[in-house]
């Protein structure tokens, strides 16, 4: 089967395609022959060799991806040969035409989501979802303001939040950016390269502030984020690129939490809920991925250029 293998941590190019034998599933796992993968910003972090926990060389990337049951490992029940699913969690990798998962990383797809949506579900959705209800308690009623919202976790948690009965407030860095946000649920969105977005954020509160904050950039935004928090406001860090100087002040005076959020730090318990809960979002068709680009998987090079680019509109993903 063609997959891309890294033989040494590095720049974009490492990324090659290779011909490797086809994956074989052992008890409790199952082998997905995918149609599509979802190109995520941890997996350009891990491939630069810039993470905590590196993976052993030669290396398949990816963790996101969808596609159709190939073969089922011993003890496998509750799927079928030809089902479709996505995969939130891989053991080989997921930029090839095949991978072995774990039974219980797999899910099902439902007819009316392609798989090109479906491999934008595993860490954008996940995310999402653990960022709103896992981390921050987030409740109906309340205000999210979400970070960089035209992007995969951003679409995520405005739909997510939307569905939750939360007001939605976005930052987007372009014209198109900001229009798909209020296409797919947030009520205000303001240019996040705009140094008057503070005060118009905390003007369209009247005064009440914002109940939690869905941050991306960390590095960027953390200190202002605090000072728009409502009493009781929550900011979780999905994403960060560097370090950051705030006033305690602005924490202590709301009585605010600052939380951290890493996916893969959740509970089998956690998990569970999470896809059980996105699974249902695909079939009532409150959750609806949007896909920026699909790119061929030899292209996976590219993708990890663009992946990392400001003005995201969605999911990247690589076509089989």
């Amino acid at each position: 089967m063609r997959a891309i293998r890294v033989q040494a941590f590095g720049a974009p190019d490492v990324l090659v395609v290779d011909e490797v034998p086809k994956p074989e599933p052992l008890a409790g796992q199952v082998r997905v022959k995918l149609q599509a993968a979802g190109v995520n910003p941890v997996e350009t972090y891990i491939r630069s060799g810039q993470y905590a926990n590196l993976p052993l060389l030669p290396w398949t990337p990816g963790n996101d991806g969808a596609g159709i049951v190939d073969a089922l490992g011993e003890g496998v029940g509750g799927m079928a040969l030809g089902d479709r699913v996505y995969v939130a969690g891989s053991l080989t990798g997921t930029y090839a035409e095949f991978c072995v998962c774990e039974a219980q990383h797999v899910h099902p797809l439902p007819e009316c989501v392609s798989f090109a949506q479906g491999a934008a579900m595993g860490v954008p959705y996940a995310t999402a979802y653990r960022a709103l209800f896992q981390r921050a308690r987030a409740r109906a009623g309340e205000t999210v303001l979400v970070h960089g919202g035209s992007g995969g976790v951003g679409v995520a948690a405005i739909q997510l939040a939307r569905a939750a009965g939360m007001k939605v407030i976005a930052t987007a860095g372009s014209e198109q950016g900001r229009a798909l946000v209020l296409q797919h649920g947030a009520t205000q969105v303001f240019d996040h390269r705009d140094p008057q977005r503070w005060e118009a954020i905390r003007d369209t509160t009247h005064g009440h502030g914002v109940d939690v904050v869905v941050e991306m950039r960390a590095d960027a935004n953390l200190g202002n984020d605090l000072t728009i928090l409502a009493r009781g406001g929550r900011v979780v860090i999905v994403g960060s690129r560097g370090t950051v100087e705030v006033n305690p002040r602005d924490c202590m005076a709301r009585e605010a939490e600052i939380l951290g959020l890493l996916l893969w730090q959740m509970s089998a318990a956690d998990y569970r809920a999470v896809h059980a809960a996105l699974v249902a979002g695909l079939e009532a068709g409150t959750l609806t991925p949007v896909i920026a680009r699909e790119l061929p998987l030899d292209q996976a090079a590219l993708a990890h250029r663009q992946v990392l680019e400001p003005g995201a509109l969605g999911k990247i993903v690589l076509r089989m």
